[in-house]
Order: C-alpha cells, then structure tokens, then sequence
C-alpha cells in the first residue's frame, strides 16, 4: 500500500490518509478529538468534586436545594461529554477509483453510502452566505448532491476540495489516478 505523503503529512488537516490501492484512492476523513474516555472522566471527576463539596457544606447548613442543582449541572456535564466523545466518532471514508467515487459516512447511528459515477461527477465548494457560516463542500452527479467534511475547518474543506478536483476531474473528464 502507497501512502499519498501530501496528505499523510498534513497534521493540521482532518484528512487522515489517502492511500493508493488496486488502483484507487481512499481519503479518509475524521474530525479532531483530543477527549479520551479517561481525560473525561478526570474533566468530570475535576468539576464534580468540588461542586459536591461545596453543596454538601451549603446542604448541612440547611440549603438543601444547592444539593440538587450541583447533581443537575454535574449530569448535563456528563451528557455533554458524552455528545462530545460520541460526535468523535464520526467519519467519512471518500474512495476514488477509475469509474466511481463513493463516499461511507460513518455515524453512532450506522453507515450511508453514496456512490457516484466519476465521469459525471463535480466537486462544489460553494461560498458561506455570510462569513458567519462554514462554506459546503459538495460533490455533485445527475442531480444527487452529497455535502462531504461538515466538521472540517475552512482551511481543511480547502485542501480536500482541491484535492478531489485533481482526483476527480471536471464533468466529462477523469484525469488518471
């Protein structure tokens, strides 16, 4: 298996790896998440107890509420940590090859997978419509549209985009992979 070194050596980009195999291209895309199961239990166990300390000294002083809204801030900080870890675990597998692209979402809830003829297909990077907003990246065939690295940064759906429109070509084009 070749590595494709322009991308495995961008540590700055959520491009993961591109490699060449039987002929095709694969980039792998996964978001940054530095947040292990065990450094959320530490940032949890952090926050949780002090905040127990406190309510319970508030609680044996007769404020007995403070207890039950120390539980109810720890709770939502254990929920948000677990949205977190498991919206880590997202990832989108694009796949070149000399008459596809497929793209395989990965998600808690599964995997959808888009396929697309190579010849016809366009890669979009449409502008934000205000610089508020992160701009779309899209790959466009026969009027189906797939929206690909919606957790990249803007720098990184830069890079992929440029990258896919070597790989992929233009409509009625397919440059050699």
């Amino acid at each position: 298996m070749n590595i494709d070194l322009e991308l495995a050596n961008d540590s700055s980009a959520g491009l993961q790896a591109a490699a060449a195999v039987d002929g095709s291209r694969i980039i792998e895309l996964r978001p940054r998440c530095a947040l292990t199961p065990r450094t959320a239990c530490i940032c949890l166990l952090t926050v949780a107890l002090p905040t127990f300390t406190v309510a319970g000294i508030y609680t044996l002083q007769g404020f007995w509420p403070i207890l039950g809204f120390a539980a109810l801030e720890i709770g939502l900080l254990g929920w948000a940590l677990c949205h977190s870890m498991l919206a880590g675990k997202r990832g989108e597998t694009i796949t070149v090859t000399a008459d596809s692209v497929t793209i395989a979402r990965h998600t808690a809830g599964g995997r959808q997978i888009s396929v697309f003829l190579r010849h016809w297909t366009r890669v979009r990077l449409k502008a934000p419509l205000s610089t508020l907003h992160p701009s779309r990246l899209t790959l466009e065939s026969q009027g189906r549209v797939c929206e690909v690295g919606r957790f990249l940064t803007e720098d990184d759906r830069r890079i992929l985009a440029a990258r896919l429109q070597r790989l992929v070509g233009s409509v009625n084009q397919s440059p050699t992979i």
